[in-house]
């Protein structure tokens, strides 16, 4: 009986103190050397592709191919490469990814084992002796009544909506580069075309002034000239520094510094291919694919399953264990063997009598939930068919309201081509043609305007439509 006592006590303190401990180096290589390490980094490296090819579904890139604009697909590409929110939506999936496989753990039987050796000096033996110890124990719940399994299904839908939530987040980055590029390019032809008004008021102060001198022109009609000309120069500060800040939007929507804002291409607004593609109706099929509507879905079905699984709280637990436990003195030979065993089977059931109303709080917890959820669940249906159609008006209202703009510049280009022969022919003055330039200008910059502006509406339909347009 001593003997065994204080084996008793070895095993325990040496199961608590000679645990052993495994260390792993995950220090990441720069290059791969061995032949090993290249086909890992290189099976590595195409399980990445194929991961970043399943990501370019989500935004669709066949619908941003039609601008026909080399250097927006490219913007797109490299923000599905290096955007720092798509990143963080990856990652978030994958830890959800690692809660679901954590959860379904559980599911599984739990077994462990250990090794502990020590020295030992029994009563009545002037020697030490030394004395082996190999524990084993298994546990499982037996989940006849599928509760674990049901934890397992919460959590898989849980995983299901991150990866709805990492395609929404691809779709939204994608339509804020898209947004973002096509405002530069609009920069670019305001700033443009503000150069070229100021160039015109620049003359006519110059004219005014050379008119003022020789009393042509009172000097209150020179000073408004001037002002004419200062408000033009702030304006073209303006539209720099508003530039300035879309670009660093942009470099930061694609993953780059903002100090490299100067090395961002993009086409000029005149060569942009603008196409009225707007659909006559969006099937009710694109509705209920949107990112919002699946995971609102997604989210009642888990609510559903917590219901069951708090129902199920009022069942008994039933466990189910097993001991194996080899033990020798002096001899590590005999370790394994069937005198040195001992072993046990065993089961139990657990049913809390009393819990101060937990488990009926908690059922009525996970109703009310469930409730709240439906009501999101109605609500995102009704919001994604208003959002839908607002998308829709807004694109084609913008397209008409271009068309009659085009239809303006047009007439208003003739009217200052009519103009500059009656100035060829000695008719007006050179003061009078500059106005009608300026005229001219300022409805190619609401031109402009207009046409980005339909643009970000249509990127807004992309996005509505979940990029399923």
């Amino acid at each position: 009986m001593k003997k065994l006592t204080a084996l008793a006590i070895l095993i325990m303190f040496g199961t608590v103190f000679s645990a052993p401990v495994l260390a792993i180096d995950e220090t990441v290589k720069d290059q791969p050397k061995t032949k090993k390490e290249r086909k890992f980094f290189n099976k590595n490296k195409k399980e990445k592709t194929q991961e970043l090819k399943a990501k370019v579904e989500y935004v669709n890139t066949d619908w941003w191919a039609d601008f026909q604009d080399p250097y927006l697909n490219e913007y797109i590409a490299r923000a599905l490469q290096k955007n720092h929110d798509m990143k963080i939506a990856t990652i978030s999936t994958n830890e959800y990814y690692q809660n679901y496989k954590i959860q379904f753990g559980a599911e599984l039987p739990q077994i462990g084992a250990g090794f502990s050796p020590a020295l030992v000096k029994l009563p009545g033996i002037s020697d030490s002796v030394g004395a082996f110890a190999l524990p084993g124990i298994a546990n499982y719940e037996a989940d006849i009544f599928l509760k674990n399994r049901d934890k397992t299904k919460s959590v898989q839908k849980q995983y299901e909506a991150s990866i709805i939530d990492e395609r929404a987040a691809y779709i939204a980055v994608a339509s804020a580069v898209g947004t973002a590029y096509f405002n530069v390019v609009k920069a670019d032809k305001a700033i443009e075309l503000q150069e070229e008004i100021n160039s015109q008021r620049q003359q006519i102060y110059n004219l005014m002034l050379m008119s003022n001198k020789e009393g042509l022109v009172s000097t209150s009609d020179t000073i408004r000239a001037n002002q004419a000309l200062v408000n033009g120069q702030s304006d073209l500060i303006e539209l720099k520094k508003q530039r300035e800040k879309i670009l660093r939007q942009l470099a930061v929507l694609i993953g780059e510094s903002p100090e490299n804002i100067n090395t961002l291409k993009r086409i000029s607004l005149d060569e942009l291919v603008i196409l009225n593609k707007i659909p006559a109706e969006i099937p009710s099929q694109v509705i209920e694919n949107r990112p919002d509507y699946l995971k609102a879905e997604k989210m009642l079905e888990k609510a559903g399953i917590d219901i069951r699984v708090a129902k199920k709280e009022f069942l008994p637990t039933i466990n189910l264990s097993g001991l194996v436990f080899f033990n020798s003195i002096k001899d590590f030979g005999s370790l394994m063997t069937t005198k040195n065993m001992l072993w046990s089977l065993g089961a139990g059931a657990m049913l809390p009598i009393f819990t101060g109303g937990q488990r009926l709080a908690n059922l009525r917890l996970k109703k009310a939930q469930y409730e709240r959820l439906l009501q999101s669940y109605l609500k995102t249906n009704l919001v994604a068919l208003q959002e839908v159609n607002d998308a829709m008006v807004s694109a084609r209202m913008d397209w008409d309201k271009l068309q009659q703009t085009l239809q303006q510049e047009e007439l208003e280009e003739k009217h200052y081509n009519y103009n500059e022969m009656k100035y060829n022919e000695g008719v007006i003055s050179k003061l009078d043609l500059i106005q009608y330039r300026e005229n001219l200008l300022s409805i190619n910059q609401l031109s402009a305007s207009q046409k980005v502006e339909y643009l970000v509406d249509y990127i807004g339909l992309y996005k509505a439509c979940g990029a399923q347009i």
